[in-house]
């Protein structure tokens, strides 16, 4: 299966961690959000649909949000 890959962003992570978000299309029109996540020599890589993408960031953002006011 044939893919194209086009690079969403990338953020720098404490410990010189690297993230990087990805778009992958398939040629049957499937899209699925890939995650690199490099840690020094180690990579570990997901890839995730649109909903399992929507939950993950509305979690994270919930946690965020509850850090920044535990830290007012």
């Amino acid at each position: 299966m044939n893919e194209e890959i086009t690079l969403l962003g990338s953020l720098l992570a404490p410990y010189g961690r690297e993230i990087k978000l990805e778009d992958v299309a398939y040629n049957n029109g499937m899209h699925v959000l890939r995650l690199r996540i490099r840690e020094e020599k180690r990579f570990t890589v997901i890839d995730i649909n649109p909903e399992t993408a929507r939950d993950w960031a509305k979690m994270m953002t919930t946690w965020a949000d509850h850090m920044e006011e535990s830290n007012d």
